[in-house]
């Protein structure tokens, strides 16, 4: 007890040692993890310990793995031979990147050196988009890699890759098996659950020297989990896109006629067993279309990727729009005004904003009476958004929001003598019901109207998820893809189209999974604390308008911007972006 009390004492004095610096300039050590911070920037009035002592006795200290529970910030510099390496400044931060476009493509037979066979293992939600979008620019570049799709035998998928254009006669269709054991780079792109129940038998079947290719740090944080890490005579990287499958798709074909357009990626080497990973990496995802590629770990990509899908990407607006549409109708409006002024205005107006622009501009686009609005809700939003988020992110870091997917995935099946509990949808209640009728007489190209009460929630929301994973330590690369980009050039263009529920329905598994758990807590905080609130006059937080006004995070977003393609995602309303295996039964 006396040595917890030591470090918890430890603690406190490094908490206030960095709570001290400016807001761009703060990290958090390991230790101080463990606090919930206090910053007059931020407007907290204390500083809480969260059961330090406790946590020094924890199951997690007694464990025996070979994997360290915290590793130290990685440097996310690195080295290439194939491309050009840019350096930004986001926030007062040094970043590098690499810069995408057609005009590259020549360049993948080089990236791509001593890759005869690429398998694309799965056909869900990234599988089709980047197995065409791989094939297209190798074709382009006039190379003779095949890209080969793996499937289990009897997959209904088998139907679905055949009328992209891959077939056995060709040898860019087959058994899952064979594909990998074939292959010198496997992109395992099935569901995270899938992976966590068959990655040993997958990671047997590939050959010595292959690369292992993830779109997602999912199974790391499982392998961690379990105390283990990835077999040495393999190499493993990750390219991540910054959006769904269809999106990464929808962008390519469109950005055909202007040197490309399409999803941000992260990239990241796990293990480099012969010093041709950072290349094959950066090659991958410049053949994707992704605009630019920064780095980071697999590590840090699962906790902001499956953190981010749980908070503003789709769990937490989920929450948001069913507690707004909740209020606005039981104080009066009409439904389907209260619709148009929830889910219309987020994924319409104000993400084409804050996509072009950023948050400030919606902000500026606003009266004066309007501007009280915003911060009105601002001011009682912002920090019950990040009490859930925080709750979230350790959740994920810690590995129970993993452990969590893992499990449910294994409940869709019948066992043990139970039955099997698929996810069913949700889009039969009463707002999604207003919002077909909307969307059925929407004018074409109506974005929806800049409500500022929404407005300020959402914009409350997305500055409360940048400050969690500035605080956690994450580049500002990844927290303004992950917070921003994702949101509003991804995810909310669709929901646009089809709406929220839709996308909930519709998305990968962990991340449907992950809005279903967290977005019933993101409207129950909201209606019991913000709009409580707002309904007895609470005063605006002022020093929260002011440290908004003036983040460093809106210039980040602005270099960004800068590198965005100027083509906007369409998407018909009619567009067909079903993930294949849910097509049949829905």
């Amino acid at each position: 007890m006396a040595a917890a009390m030591t470090t918890c004492s430890s603690a406190i004095a490094a908490a206030s040692e960095t709570l001290a610096k400016p807001a761009s300039t703060r990290t958090f050590s390991a230790t101080n993890l463990a606090l919930q911070s206090s910053s007059s920037k931020l407007g907290f009035k204390s500083l809480r310990l969260r059961r330090c002592a406790a946590a020094s006795g924890s199951a997690l200290g007694a464990r025996m793995v070979s994997v360290p529970a915290v590793k130290a910030p990685a440097l996310l510099d690195f080295d290439t031979k194939v491309f050009k390496k840019e350096k930004i400044n986001l926030a007062g931060h040094d970043e590098y990147i690499v810069k995408g476009g057609r005009d590259l493509f020549h360049l993948l037979p080089d990236a791509f050196k001593g890759i005869k066979q690429i398998g694309v293992i799965g056909w869900g939600s990234q599988g089709p988009a980047q197995a065409q979008n791989l094939r297209d620019s190798l074709a382009e570049a006039k190379s003779d890699i095949v890209v080969k799709i793996g499937l289990r035998k009897g997959s209904r998928s088998f139907a679905e890759a055949r009328a992209a254009g891959f077939s056995e006669e060709n040898g860019t269709l087959g058994d899952i098996w064979e594909t990998v054991s074939g292959s010198d780079l496997v992109m395992l792109l099935i569901s995270d659950s899938a992976q966590a129940d068959n990655y040993e038998k997958i990671l047997s079947h590939m050959k010595p020297n292959s690369i292992l290719g993830l779109s997602h740090g999912f199974l790391l944080g499982h392998l961690q989990s379990l105390g283990l890490d990835f077999p040495k005579n393999i190499s493993v990287i990750a390219v991540c896109p910054k959006g769904m499958g269809p999106s990464v798709r929808r962008l390519y074909v469109q950005g055909k006629e202007i040197n490309g357009a399409g999803i941000n990626a992260s990239f990241a080497v796990h293990q480099d067993v012969d010093g041709r990973a950072t290349d094959v990496a950066l090659g991958w995802s410049v053949a994707l279309g992704s605009p630019f590629t920064f780095a980071t770990t697999l590590e840090q990509e699962y906790r902001s990727d499956i953190f981010g899908e749980r908070g503003i990407l789709l769990g937490a607006v989920h929450g948001v729009v069913e507690s707004l549409f909740r209020r606005y109708t039981e104080n009066g409006m009409n439904e389907d005004l209260a619709y148009k002024n929830t889910v219309e205005s987020i994924t319409g107006i104000i993400s084409k904003t804050i996509s072009t622009k950023g948050m400030l501009a919606v902000y500026n686009a606003l009266s004066e009476d309007e501007k009280r609005e915003f911060e009105k809700a601002y001011s009682a939003s912002f920090y019950p958004c990040m009490e859930i988020l925080y709750e979230c992110y350790e959740d994920v870091a810690s590995g129970s929001e993993i452990r969590s997917v893992v499990l449910a995935g294994r409940r869709f099946y019948e066992k043990e003598g139970l039955p099997a509990f698929p996810m069913g949808n949700i889009d039969q209640t009463r707002m999604w019901k207003v919002g077909e009728r909307v969307r059925s007489t929407r004018p074409a190209g109506d974005q929806g109207p800049l409500y500022p009460f929404t407005a300020g929630v959402f914009v409350a929301l997305m500055m409360a998820q940048i400050e969690i994973l500035r605080k956690k330590g994450h580049s500002y690369s990844e927290i303004i893809n992950e917070s921003v980009i994702e949101a509003v050039d991804s995810l909310n263009p669709f929901m646009h189209a089809r709406g929220v529920s839709f996308m909930v329905d519709n998305c990968s598994t962990t991340a449907r999974l992950g809005s279903r758990k967290w977005a019933p807590r993101f409207d129950y905080i909201l209606t019991q604390q913000a709009m409580v609130a707002v309904d007895n006059g609470t005063p605006i937080n002022r020093d929260l308008i002011s440290n908004f006004l003036s983040d460093p995070v809106h210039g980040a977003i602005k270099v960004c911007a800068e590198l965005r393609p100027t083509v906007d995602i369409s998407v018909p309303p009619d567009a067909d972006f079903v993930r294949p295996e849910l097509r049949s039964s829905n």
